[in-house]
């Protein structure tokens, strides 16, 4: 069992998220810590420029609601986290930071870009200082 595991969501696929927090909280040993983590992709300067004020900061936060909701309804406790970054080197970082035993990452089916500069799964899978499950 492990002590401290880490369940990245991408929002836009929340079903498999919620699905992996199940998988989590089946991991866990007793005393265990679930954090789960959301990466939001920094926005370049250019494009940021066009949004309404605050709205960067909005969408943080409904992220963050978002993980609240799931982390309650796991009927678990559970740390939210939400991290601006690339995803794959904000895993990395987190997983180092908070000393994770084991990350529970979705993978999506590959589409062809995929193959030539590599999900951010198989970028976890590759450089991660812990055990990780690939869900699919």
């Amino acid at each position: 069992m492990y002590k401290t595991i880490l369940v990245p969501i991408d929002m836009a696929h929340v079903v498999e998220g919620t699905a992996n927090v199940d998988l989590a909280a089946s991991h866990c040993a007793q005393g265990s810590k679930v954090i789960l983590l959301n990466v939001v992709e920094d926005i370049p300067y250019w494009a940021a420029i066009d949004l309404p004020a605050g709205q960067f900061e909005k969408s943080v936060e409904l992220t963050k609601t978002e993980l609240e909701v799931i982390a309650k309804a796991s009927g678990m406790h559970m740390d939210v986290d939400v991290r601006v970054g690339h995803s794959y080197d904000t895993i990395l970082k987190v997983a180092k930071e908070k000393n994770v035993d084991l990350i529970i990452i979705a993978s999506h089916r590959p589409g062809f870009q995929d193959y030539f500069l590599g999900s951010t799964a198989a970028k976890v899978v590759r450089h991660a200082n812990c055990s990780v499950l690939v869900v699919r």
